[in-house]
Protein backbone atom coordinates (compact mmCIF):
# COMPACT_ATOMS: atom_id res chain seq x y z
CA UNK A 1 0.00 0.00 0.00
CA UNK A 2 1.44 3.74 -0.88
CA UNK A 3 2.51 4.94 2.34
CA UNK A 4 0.71 8.10 2.37
CA UNK A 5 -2.73 6.36 1.58
CA UNK A 6 -1.74 4.45 4.75
CA UNK A 7 -1.38 7.37 6.88
CA UNK A 8 -3.89 8.99 5.60
CA UNK A 9 -5.96 5.96 6.65
CA UNK A 10 -4.63 5.86 9.81
CA UNK A 11 -5.06 9.41 10.42
CA UNK A 12 -9.46 8.67 9.39
CA UNK A 13 -9.16 6.40 11.63
CA UNK A 14 -7.57 7.66 14.91
CA UNK A 15 -10.41 10.63 13.82
CA UNK A 16 -13.11 7.81 13.83
CA UNK A 17 -12.02 6.22 17.51
CA UNK A 18 -11.70 10.08 18.85
CA UNK A 19 -15.57 11.00 17.92
CA UNK A 20 -16.43 7.27 19.24
CA UNK A 21 -15.03 7.98 22.75
CA UNK A 22 -16.09 11.42 22.51
CA UNK A 23 -20.01 10.31 21.92
CA UNK A 24 -19.45 7.22 24.50
CA UNK A 25 -18.09 9.61 27.39
CA UNK A 26 -20.64 12.42 26.41
CA UNK A 27 -22.55 13.66 29.83
CA UNK A 28 -26.23 12.65 29.77
CA UNK A 29 -28.83 14.70 31.78
CA UNK A 30 -32.77 14.44 32.09
CA UNK A 31 -33.96 17.91 31.43
CA UNK A 32 -37.73 18.08 32.97
CA UNK A 33 -38.70 20.79 30.60
CA UNK A 34 -38.24 18.65 27.61
CA UNK A 35 -39.23 15.46 29.26
CA UNK A 36 -36.13 13.96 27.83
CA UNK A 37 -32.60 13.02 28.19
CA UNK A 38 -30.12 15.77 26.32
CA UNK A 39 -25.97 16.03 26.28
CA UNK A 40 -25.17 18.34 28.32
CA UNK A 41 -23.92 21.84 27.34
CA UNK A 42 -22.34 24.79 29.18
CA UNK A 43 -23.35 28.51 28.35
CA UNK A 44 -19.91 29.01 29.02
CA UNK A 45 -16.98 25.80 27.70
CA UNK A 46 -15.63 24.53 30.77
CA UNK A 47 -17.80 26.80 33.35
CA UNK A 48 -21.26 25.09 35.05
CA UNK A 49 -23.30 27.53 36.88
CA UNK A 50 -25.97 25.22 39.17
CA UNK A 51 -28.54 26.42 41.61
CA UNK A 52 -30.26 24.20 44.18
CA UNK A 53 -33.17 24.98 45.75
CA UNK A 54 -32.32 24.61 49.73
CA UNK A 55 -34.12 24.00 53.17
CA UNK A 56 -36.64 25.18 55.09
CA UNK A 57 -34.73 25.90 57.99
CA UNK A 58 -37.52 25.97 61.04
CA UNK A 59 -35.96 22.56 62.29
CA UNK A 60 -33.44 19.70 61.79
CA UNK A 61 -33.25 18.30 58.48
CA UNK A 62 -34.57 15.40 57.08
CA UNK A 63 -33.38 12.04 55.07
CA UNK A 64 -35.80 13.90 51.99
CA UNK A 65 -33.13 17.10 52.66
CA UNK A 66 -30.36 14.91 52.44
CA UNK A 67 -31.29 13.41 49.39
CA UNK A 68 -31.39 16.86 47.50
CA UNK A 69 -28.25 17.51 48.93
CA UNK A 70 -26.23 14.38 48.07
CA UNK A 71 -27.89 14.23 44.35
CA UNK A 72 -26.43 17.52 43.23
CA UNK A 73 -23.66 17.13 45.16
CA UNK A 74 -22.78 13.72 43.10
CA UNK A 75 -23.45 16.11 40.43
CA UNK A 76 -21.32 18.58 41.11
CA UNK A 77 -18.04 16.37 41.95
CA UNK A 78 -18.74 15.28 38.17
CA UNK A 79 -18.07 18.47 36.36
CA UNK A 80 -14.11 19.15 36.40
CA UNK A 81 -14.68 23.27 36.91
CA UNK A 82 -18.18 24.25 38.48
CA UNK A 83 -17.75 28.16 38.06
CA UNK A 84 -20.96 28.06 40.78
CA UNK A 85 -22.94 26.08 42.79
CA UNK A 86 -25.81 28.07 44.99
CA UNK A 87 -27.79 26.42 48.13
CA UNK A 88 -30.53 28.35 49.29
CA UNK A 89 -32.57 28.24 52.66
CA UNK A 90 -35.98 29.24 52.30
CA UNK A 91 -37.46 31.81 55.06
CA UNK A 92 -40.49 29.59 56.08
CA UNK A 93 -39.96 29.96 59.62
CA UNK A 94 -42.15 32.51 61.36
CA UNK A 95 -45.12 29.93 62.65
CA UNK A 96 -42.14 27.56 64.25
CA UNK A 97 -40.42 30.97 65.52
CA UNK A 98 -44.07 32.13 67.19
CA UNK A 99 -44.24 28.86 68.87
CA UNK A 100 -40.79 28.68 70.64
CA UNK A 101 -40.86 32.27 71.24
CA UNK A 102 -37.51 32.79 69.42
CA UNK A 103 -36.65 35.18 66.72
CA UNK A 104 -37.00 33.96 63.69
CA UNK A 105 -33.58 34.94 62.25
CA UNK A 106 -31.97 33.46 65.21
CA UNK A 107 -34.15 30.71 64.76
CA UNK A 108 -33.27 30.29 60.89
CA UNK A 109 -29.37 31.03 61.78
CA UNK A 110 -29.19 27.72 64.36
CA UNK A 111 -30.79 25.56 62.34
CA UNK A 112 -28.80 26.74 59.06
CA UNK A 113 -25.62 25.58 61.00
CA UNK A 114 -27.24 22.28 62.30
CA UNK A 115 -27.61 21.60 58.51
CA UNK A 116 -24.11 23.00 57.61
CA UNK A 117 -23.11 20.22 60.18
CA UNK A 118 -25.53 17.36 58.54
CA UNK A 119 -24.20 18.15 55.48
CA UNK A 120 -20.23 17.94 56.05
CA UNK A 121 -20.60 14.68 58.12
CA UNK A 122 -22.28 13.68 54.73
CA UNK A 123 -19.54 14.72 52.98
CA UNK A 124 -21.26 17.14 50.85
CA UNK A 125 -18.69 19.93 49.43
CA UNK A 126 -19.66 23.20 50.13
CA UNK A 127 -21.46 25.39 47.97
CA UNK A 128 -19.30 28.15 45.98
CA UNK A 129 -22.32 30.67 47.66
CA UNK A 130 -25.17 29.95 50.09
CA UNK A 131 -27.28 33.21 50.07
CA UNK A 132 -30.07 33.83 52.77
CA UNK A 133 -33.06 35.47 51.74
CA UNK A 134 -32.53 38.13 54.93
CA UNK A 135 -29.66 39.42 53.46
CA UNK A 136 -30.93 39.84 49.75
CA UNK A 137 -34.08 42.22 50.08
CA UNK A 138 -32.76 44.79 48.16
CA UNK A 139 -32.23 42.19 45.59
CA UNK A 140 -35.68 40.81 46.07
CA UNK A 141 -37.35 44.13 46.22
CA UNK A 142 -35.73 45.29 42.50
CA UNK A 143 -37.03 41.93 41.11
CA UNK A 144 -40.77 42.92 41.74
CA UNK A 145 -40.48 46.47 41.20
CA UNK A 146 -39.17 45.45 37.51
CA UNK A 147 -42.39 43.18 37.47
CA UNK A 148 -44.77 45.65 38.38
CA UNK A 149 -42.93 47.69 35.70
CA UNK A 150 -43.46 45.77 33.05
CA UNK A 151 -46.98 45.06 34.44
CA UNK A 152 -46.73 41.66 35.23
CA UNK A 153 -47.49 42.23 39.17
CA UNK A 154 -50.05 44.31 40.95
CA UNK A 155 -50.46 45.79 44.40
CA UNK A 156 -53.37 45.45 46.42
CA UNK A 157 -53.19 46.81 49.99
CA UNK A 158 -49.55 46.23 50.81
CA UNK A 159 -49.73 42.72 48.72
CA UNK A 160 -48.03 42.34 45.49
CA UNK A 161 -49.27 39.18 43.31
CA UNK A 162 -48.19 38.46 40.09
CA UNK A 163 -50.27 38.24 37.67
CA UNK A 164 -50.19 34.81 35.99
CA UNK A 165 -52.18 35.20 33.32
CA UNK A 166 -50.60 37.55 31.31
CA UNK A 167 -47.33 35.26 30.95
CA UNK A 168 -48.31 32.70 28.51
CA UNK A 169 -46.11 30.06 28.63
CA UNK A 170 -47.34 29.49 32.37
CA UNK A 171 -47.49 25.60 32.89
CA UNK A 172 -44.44 24.50 30.20
CA UNK A 173 -42.29 23.15 33.05
CA UNK A 174 -45.02 21.52 34.97
CA UNK A 175 -47.62 20.87 32.71
CA UNK A 176 -49.96 22.40 35.23
CA UNK A 177 -53.67 24.18 34.35
CA UNK A 178 -53.76 28.01 35.41
CA UNK A 179 -56.31 26.81 38.28
CA UNK A 180 -54.43 24.32 39.94
CA UNK A 181 -52.10 26.99 40.86
CA UNK A 182 -52.48 27.30 45.49
CA UNK A 183 -48.90 28.20 46.03
CA UNK A 184 -48.65 24.73 47.38
CA UNK A 185 -50.91 25.34 50.14
CA UNK A 186 -54.41 24.64 51.42
CA UNK A 187 -55.71 28.05 51.87
CA UNK A 188 -58.60 29.90 51.10
CA UNK A 189 -58.93 32.04 47.71
CA UNK A 190 -57.44 35.59 48.52
CA UNK A 191 -60.68 38.06 47.19
CA UNK A 192 -57.97 40.15 46.12
CA UNK A 193 -56.46 38.64 43.91
CA UNK A 194 -57.67 39.40 40.49
CA UNK A 195 -57.23 35.42 39.00
CA UNK A 196 -57.59 32.96 41.88
CA UNK A 197 -54.49 31.61 39.98
CA UNK A 198 -52.02 34.90 40.80
CA UNK A 199 -49.43 34.39 43.64
CA UNK A 200 -47.87 36.24 46.20
CA UNK A 201 -44.64 38.43 45.65
CA UNK A 202 -44.33 40.66 48.54
CA UNK A 203 -46.78 40.00 51.77
CA UNK A 204 -47.73 42.75 53.62
CA UNK A 205 -46.70 42.77 57.22
CA UNK A 206 -48.60 40.70 59.66
CA UNK A 207 -48.75 41.34 63.90
CA UNK A 208 -45.69 39.47 65.02
CA UNK A 209 -43.48 38.88 61.81
CA UNK A 210 -40.78 39.88 61.16
CA UNK A 211 -40.96 42.67 57.78
CA UNK A 212 -38.54 44.93 55.95
CA UNK A 213 -39.39 48.57 54.33
CA UNK A 214 -40.37 48.26 51.10
CA UNK A 215 -42.14 50.77 48.55
CA UNK A 216 -45.76 48.47 49.03
CA UNK A 217 -45.42 49.11 53.19
CA UNK A 218 -43.83 46.70 55.25
CA UNK A 219 -43.33 42.90 54.82
CA UNK A 220 -42.03 40.03 53.68
CA UNK A 221 -41.25 38.68 50.36
CA UNK A 222 -43.09 35.58 49.11
CA UNK A 223 -42.00 32.03 48.85
CA UNK A 224 -41.17 31.94 45.15
CA UNK A 225 -39.45 35.43 44.42
CA UNK A 226 -36.52 34.70 46.93
CA UNK A 227 -35.21 32.24 44.96
CA UNK A 228 -35.21 34.10 41.44
CA UNK A 229 -33.76 37.08 42.87
CA UNK A 230 -30.79 35.35 44.07
CA UNK A 231 -30.16 33.34 41.50
CA UNK A 232 -30.37 36.22 39.04
CA UNK A 233 -27.74 38.06 41.51
CA UNK A 234 -25.50 35.10 42.01
CA UNK A 235 -25.53 33.78 38.38
CA UNK A 236 -27.12 36.18 35.62
CA UNK A 237 -30.47 35.55 34.51
CA UNK A 238 -28.76 32.79 32.31
CA UNK A 239 -27.11 29.93 33.92
CA UNK A 240 -26.77 25.97 33.33
CA UNK A 241 -28.77 23.62 36.33
CA UNK A 242 -31.74 24.41 38.63
CA UNK A 243 -32.07 21.86 40.66
CA UNK A 244 -34.24 20.60 43.80
CA UNK A 245 -36.68 17.84 44.53
CA UNK A 246 -39.58 17.20 42.69
CA UNK A 247 -42.20 18.11 44.52
CA UNK A 248 -41.03 21.79 43.42
CA UNK A 249 -41.57 21.56 40.11
CA UNK A 250 -45.24 22.95 40.59
CA UNK A 251 -45.73 25.48 41.62
CA UNK A 252 -42.25 26.75 43.17
CA UNK A 253 -40.19 26.62 39.59
CA UNK A 254 -43.28 26.72 37.66
CA UNK A 255 -43.89 30.11 38.95
CA UNK A 256 -39.62 31.16 39.21
CA UNK A 257 -39.67 30.99 35.59
CA UNK A 258 -42.89 33.45 35.13
CA UNK A 259 -41.51 35.69 37.60
CA UNK A 260 -37.42 35.70 36.39
CA UNK A 261 -39.21 35.77 32.65
CA UNK A 262 -41.35 38.64 33.65
CA UNK A 263 -38.64 40.44 35.21
CA UNK A 264 -36.12 39.63 32.17
CA UNK A 265 -37.30 38.22 29.10
CA UNK A 266 -34.10 36.79 28.28
CA UNK A 267 -33.96 34.49 31.14
CA UNK A 268 -33.01 31.43 30.14
CA UNK A 269 -31.78 28.04 32.69
CA UNK A 270 -30.78 25.37 30.37
CA UNK A 271 -31.71 22.24 32.32
CA UNK A 272 -33.83 21.91 34.91
CA UNK A 273 -33.31 18.78 37.07
CA UNK A 274 -35.06 17.03 40.12
CA UNK A 275 -34.37 14.54 42.39
CA UNK A 276 -36.89 11.75 43.47
CA UNK A 277 -38.72 11.50 47.09
CA UNK A 278 -37.74 9.42 49.80
CA UNK A 279 -40.69 7.51 51.11
CA UNK A 280 -41.61 6.12 54.30
CA UNK A 281 -44.15 3.36 53.86
CA UNK A 282 -44.26 4.67 50.20
CA UNK A 283 -45.73 7.63 51.31
CA UNK A 284 -43.13 10.97 50.56
CA UNK A 285 -41.28 11.67 53.91
CA UNK A 286 -41.93 15.20 55.01
CA UNK A 287 -41.84 17.49 57.80
CA UNK A 288 -45.95 18.45 57.26
CA UNK A 289 -46.84 15.20 57.25
CA UNK A 290 -44.44 14.51 60.37
CA UNK A 291 -43.77 10.87 58.90
CA UNK A 292 -39.85 11.64 58.85
CA UNK A 293 -36.61 10.77 60.04
CA UNK A 294 -33.50 13.54 60.89
CA UNK A 295 -31.09 13.11 59.94
CA UNK A 296 -29.40 13.17 63.36
CA UNK A 297 -31.58 10.46 64.38
CA UNK A 298 -30.25 8.10 61.54
CA UNK A 299 -26.06 8.47 62.12
CA UNK A 300 -26.58 8.33 65.65
CA UNK A 301 -27.08 4.96 64.53
CA UNK A 302 -25.43 4.45 61.71
CA UNK A 303 -22.20 5.79 59.73
CA UNK A 304 -22.77 9.38 58.11
CA UNK A 305 -20.81 7.48 54.91
CA UNK A 306 -23.25 4.53 54.98
CA UNK A 307 -26.52 7.02 55.15
CA UNK A 308 -24.95 8.65 51.88
CA UNK A 309 -24.52 5.05 50.11
CA UNK A 310 -28.18 4.67 50.87
CA UNK A 311 -29.22 7.63 49.45
CA UNK A 312 -27.53 7.14 46.21
CA UNK A 313 -27.91 3.17 45.96
CA UNK A 314 -31.21 4.25 43.77
CA UNK A 315 -31.66 6.69 40.59
CA UNK A 316 -32.11 9.72 41.59
CA UNK A 317 -35.02 10.17 40.12
CA UNK A 318 -36.77 7.25 41.52
CA UNK A 319 -38.59 7.08 44.67
CA UNK A 320 -36.76 5.88 47.72
CA UNK A 321 -38.23 3.59 50.13
CA UNK A 322 -36.23 4.25 54.11
CA UNK A 323 -36.27 1.29 55.89
CA UNK A 324 -33.76 -0.22 58.32
CA UNK A 325 -32.96 -3.14 56.32
CA UNK A 326 -31.33 -0.96 53.79
CA UNK A 327 -29.77 0.85 55.87
CA UNK A 328 -27.90 -2.12 57.43
CA UNK A 329 -27.06 -3.35 53.99
CA UNK A 330 -25.82 -0.26 52.49
CA UNK A 331 -23.35 -0.31 56.09
CA UNK A 332 -22.09 -3.94 55.34
CA UNK A 333 -21.11 -2.81 51.51
CA UNK A 334 -19.37 0.43 52.68
CA UNK A 335 -17.54 -1.88 55.47
CA UNK A 336 -17.13 -4.67 53.04
CA UNK A 337 -15.82 -1.42 50.20
CA UNK A 338 -13.39 -0.14 53.57
CA UNK A 339 -12.01 -3.39 54.07
CA UNK A 340 -11.06 -4.15 50.89
CA UNK A 341 -9.17 -1.28 50.06
CA UNK A 342 -7.42 -1.66 53.72
CA UNK A 343 -6.36 -5.18 53.46
CA UNK A 344 -5.20 -3.90 49.52
CA UNK A 345 -3.52 -1.26 51.60
CA UNK A 346 -1.67 -4.02 54.06
CA UNK A 347 -0.51 -6.13 50.71
CA UNK A 348 0.94 -3.56 49.23
CA UNK A 349 2.94 -2.55 51.91
CA UNK A 350 3.82 -6.60 52.71
CA UNK A 351 4.56 -7.09 49.24
CA UNK A 352 7.01 -4.37 49.23
CA UNK A 353 9.02 -4.52 51.78
CA UNK A 354 9.82 -8.35 51.19
CA UNK A 355 11.72 -6.53 47.73
CA UNK A 356 15.24 -6.40 48.05
CA UNK A 357 16.77 -3.20 47.49
CA UNK A 358 19.57 -4.72 45.30
CA UNK A 359 18.14 -7.01 42.67
CA UNK A 360 21.72 -8.33 41.71
CA UNK A 361 23.33 -11.24 43.73
CA UNK A 362 26.86 -11.01 43.62
CA UNK A 363 28.48 -14.08 41.69
CA UNK A 364 32.39 -13.63 41.99
CA UNK A 365 33.01 -17.22 42.36
CA UNK A 366 35.22 -18.83 39.40
CA UNK A 367 33.35 -22.58 40.46
CA UNK A 368 31.56 -22.69 37.36
CA UNK A 369 29.16 -25.01 38.73
CA UNK A 370 28.93 -22.44 41.37
CA UNK A 371 28.00 -19.91 38.55
CA UNK A 372 25.40 -21.80 37.14
CA UNK A 373 23.59 -22.24 40.77
CA UNK A 374 23.79 -18.67 41.24
CA UNK A 375 22.39 -18.14 37.65
CA UNK A 376 19.48 -20.02 38.23
CA UNK A 377 18.70 -18.26 41.72
CA UNK A 378 19.02 -14.98 40.33
CA UNK A 379 16.79 -16.10 37.53
CA UNK A 380 14.62 -17.64 40.12
CA UNK A 381 14.69 -14.24 41.97
CA UNK A 382 13.98 -12.01 39.03
CA UNK A 383 10.93 -14.14 38.19
CA UNK A 384 10.07 -13.64 41.82
CA UNK A 385 10.41 -10.06 42.08
CA UNK A 386 8.62 -9.61 38.37
CA UNK A 387 5.50 -11.70 39.79
CA UNK A 388 6.05 -9.05 42.61
CA UNK A 389 6.25 -6.27 41.13
CA UNK A 390 3.39 -7.47 38.54
CA UNK A 391 0.90 -7.73 41.87
CA UNK A 392 2.01 -4.41 43.49
CA UNK A 393 1.28 -2.47 40.30
CA UNK A 394 -2.36 -4.43 39.89
CA UNK A 395 -3.55 -3.88 43.47
CA UNK A 396 -2.12 -0.40 43.15
CA UNK A 397 -4.66 0.35 40.16
CA UNK A 398 -7.28 -1.16 41.58
CA UNK A 399 -6.77 0.97 44.81
CA UNK A 400 -6.55 4.23 41.87
CA UNK A 401 -9.62 3.71 40.15
CA UNK A 402 -11.94 2.38 43.35
CA UNK A 403 -10.87 5.56 44.78
CA UNK A 404 -11.29 7.40 42.21
CA UNK A 405 -15.12 6.47 41.98
CA UNK A 406 -15.48 7.01 45.84
CA UNK A 407 -14.36 10.03 45.31
CA UNK A 408 -17.00 11.18 42.77
CA UNK A 409 -19.69 9.80 44.63
CA UNK A 410 -18.68 11.37 47.42
CA UNK A 411 -17.50 8.40 49.48
CA UNK A 412 -13.91 8.24 50.47
CA UNK A 413 -13.63 8.68 54.18
CA UNK A 414 -11.54 11.60 55.40
CA UNK A 415 -9.63 9.51 57.85
CA UNK A 416 -7.60 6.21 57.13
CA UNK A 417 -9.58 2.94 56.33
CA UNK A 418 -8.38 1.64 59.56
CA UNK A 419 -10.50 4.48 61.27
CA UNK A 420 -13.48 4.79 59.27
CA UNK A 421 -13.40 0.27 59.80
CA UNK A 422 -13.10 1.42 63.51
CA UNK A 423 -16.40 4.19 63.83
CA UNK A 424 -18.58 1.44 61.42
CA UNK A 425 -18.20 -0.87 64.22
CA UNK A 426 -18.55 1.44 67.21
CA UNK A 427 -22.01 2.32 65.09
CA UNK A 428 -22.72 -1.54 64.77
CA UNK A 429 -21.84 -1.76 68.47
CA UNK A 430 -24.32 0.79 69.37
CA UNK A 431 -27.26 -0.42 67.42
CA UNK A 432 -26.36 -4.28 68.85
CA UNK A 433 -26.50 -2.57 72.68
CA UNK A 434 -23.24 -3.39 73.32
CA UNK A 435 -19.58 -2.28 73.88
CA UNK A 436 -16.75 -4.06 72.34
CA UNK A 437 -15.58 -5.96 75.86
CA UNK A 438 -19.36 -7.30 75.59
CA UNK A 439 -18.02 -9.04 72.18
CA UNK A 440 -14.47 -10.11 73.24
CA UNK A 441 -15.79 -11.46 76.27
CA UNK A 442 -18.92 -13.76 74.29
CA UNK A 443 -15.42 -14.94 71.60
CA UNK A 444 -13.45 -15.54 74.70
CA UNK A 445 -16.47 -17.44 76.52
CA UNK A 446 -17.53 -19.56 72.76
CA UNK A 447 -13.64 -20.41 72.80
CA UNK A 448 -13.99 -22.61 75.64
CA UNK A 449 -16.67 -23.80 74.51
CA UNK A 450 -15.01 -24.74 71.14
CA UNK A 451 -12.30 -26.73 73.29
CA UNK A 452 -14.66 -28.67 75.02
CA UNK A 453 -16.08 -29.85 71.60
CA UNK A 454 -19.22 -28.30 72.13
CA UNK A 455 -20.17 -26.98 68.89
CA UNK A 456 -23.67 -26.60 68.83
CA UNK A 457 -23.45 -23.90 72.05
CA UNK A 458 -20.75 -22.47 70.13
CA UNK A 459 -22.64 -22.24 66.69
CA UNK A 460 -25.86 -20.87 69.12
CA UNK A 461 -23.51 -18.32 70.69
CA UNK A 462 -22.41 -16.97 66.90
CA UNK A 463 -26.27 -16.79 65.97
CA UNK A 464 -26.85 -14.99 69.18
CA UNK A 465 -24.55 -12.18 68.07
CA UNK A 466 -25.27 -12.57 64.55
CA UNK A 467 -28.66 -11.51 65.33
CA UNK A 468 -27.52 -8.41 66.61
CA UNK A 469 -25.51 -7.54 63.74
CA UNK A 470 -22.14 -8.81 64.86
CA UNK A 471 -20.49 -11.62 63.13
CA UNK A 472 -17.64 -13.85 64.16
CA UNK A 473 -15.20 -14.95 62.07
CA UNK A 474 -13.12 -18.07 62.68
CA UNK A 475 -9.18 -17.10 61.44
CA UNK A 476 -7.10 -19.68 62.35
CA UNK A 477 -7.30 -19.70 66.15
CA UNK A 478 -8.32 -16.25 66.43
CA UNK A 479 -11.90 -15.64 66.19
CA UNK A 480 -12.68 -11.50 65.11
CA UNK A 481 -15.25 -9.81 64.29
CA UNK A 482 -16.92 -7.37 61.96
CA UNK A 483 -20.27 -5.50 61.81
CA UNK A 484 -23.36 -7.57 59.69
CA UNK A 485 -26.65 -7.35 58.48
CA UNK A 486 -28.37 -8.53 61.54
CA UNK A 487 -30.56 -12.49 60.79
CA UNK A 488 -33.52 -10.35 62.95
CA UNK A 489 -34.44 -7.00 61.88
CA UNK A 490 -34.70 -4.86 64.70
CA UNK A 491 -38.22 -1.78 64.61
CA UNK A 492 -37.47 1.24 63.19
CA UNK A 493 -36.46 4.14 64.84
CA UNK A 494 -39.92 6.12 65.31
CA UNK A 495 -39.57 10.03 66.14
CA UNK A 496 -41.04 10.76 69.67
CA UNK A 497 -43.82 13.29 69.54
CA UNK A 498 -41.17 16.51 71.51
CA UNK A 499 -39.34 15.58 67.88
CA UNK A 500 -42.42 15.54 65.57
CA UNK A 501 -42.68 18.79 63.51
CA UNK A 502 -45.75 20.44 62.97
CA UNK A 503 -47.65 21.46 59.78
CA UNK A 504 -46.07 24.37 57.62
CA UNK A 505 -48.04 27.46 58.37
CA UNK A 506 -50.62 28.07 55.70
CA UNK A 507 -49.50 31.29 53.18
CA UNK A 508 -50.93 32.40 50.42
Amino acid sequence: MDPSKQETNQKKASKTMAKKETEEFQFVVYNTMTQQKEVFKPKTPGKVRMYVCGVTAYDFSHLGHARAAISFDVLYRNFTDVDDKLLIGLLQIIHRANETGEDPISLSDRYCKEYNIDMSDLQCLSPTHEPRVSGHMEQIKDMITQIINKDFGYVVDGDVFFAVDKFPNYGKLSGQKLENNRAGERVAVDSRKRNSSNFALWKAAKLGEPSWDSPWGPGRPGWHIECSAMSAHYLSFKFDIHGGGLDLIFPHHENEIAQSCAACKESDVSYWLHNGHVTNNNEKMSKSLGNFFTIHQITERYHPLALRYFLINAHYRSPLNYSVVQLEGASDAIFYIYQTLKDCQDALLQLQEEIPNDGKPAWTTPDVKECISKLRNEFQKKQQKQQRLLVIQSLKEIEKEVTKVLDVLGLQPPCSYNEVLLQLKEKALTRAGLVEDDVIHLINERAEVRRNKDFLKSDQMRAHLQAKGIALMDVGTKTIWRPCVPVQQESEVVPSESQKVPPKPETA
